[in-house]
């Protein structure tokens, strides 16, 4: 876990619980502001397809949404920073109010086939897609472009790999169609075989 997230989310009361249920707890001296992430962490978010975004509301109660597209929708910027382009959908904008009130999100990455998560804490601002088309050309495909709503920009604080314990491999049709395909090829050669004999 890096620093700066061990920090904003290992607080008094998740201390306590971690001295209650191991009867020890560990405190961080030397907290960067930031950590910016690496090459493993940029390589992984360009690799995906989709994630999961959590926000906050006035209320307090949280809120996660799914967001998926293209391999490397999710755009890494710099090592601090990542934006999407964001498209019409279901007319509630759960996400962008709650941004609104508070700039507080978390998104959580997932790769099923290699049990293999990625969660990052950052701030995140909402911009009118309308307002800044040169950006929609650069986060968007082309042939949705005509989609794209908002664009959001995530400051990027910290992140943490989680372990692979409980995570279920699942597999993309894509994904399966690949690993199937060697298997394929060689039913398709033995029964080339087979008609040759016949």
């Amino acid at each position: 876990m890096a620093a700066k997230f061990q920090a904003l989310t290992q607080t008094e009361s998740v201390h306590q619980a971690q001295t209650h249920y191991y009867g020890k707890t560990q405190h961080i001296l030397s907290v960067p502001e930031r950590d910016p992430l690496t090459d493993d962490e940029i390589s992984f978010i360009q690799a995906r397809d989709s994630f999961y975004i959590g926000t906050v509301s006035e209320t307090g109660w949280p809120y996660i949404q799914h967001r998926g597209g293209k391999t490397g929708f999710l755009h890494v910027l710099s090592p601090t920073s990542l934006a999407f382009a964001d498209y019409k959908g279901n007319r509630q904008l759960l996400s962008v109010g709650n941004l609104a009130v508070s700039d507080h999100v978390i998104l959580f990455l997932m790769d099923y086939p290699e049990r293999t998560r990625l969660k990052i804490l950052g701030h995140a601002r909402v911009e009118d897609a309308r307002e800044h088309p040169e950006i929609v050309e650069q986060l968007a495909e082309p042939d949705i472009r005509k989609s794209v709503e908002r664009l959001f920009f995530i400051d990027v604080v910290s992140f943490d790999w989680n372990c692979q314990q409980h995570i279920t491999p699942r597999y993309t049709v894509e994904e399966i169609k690949k690993l199937v395909a060697p298997l394929q090829q060689r039913i398709a050669d033995l029964e080339a075989q087979l008609r040759a004999k016949g």
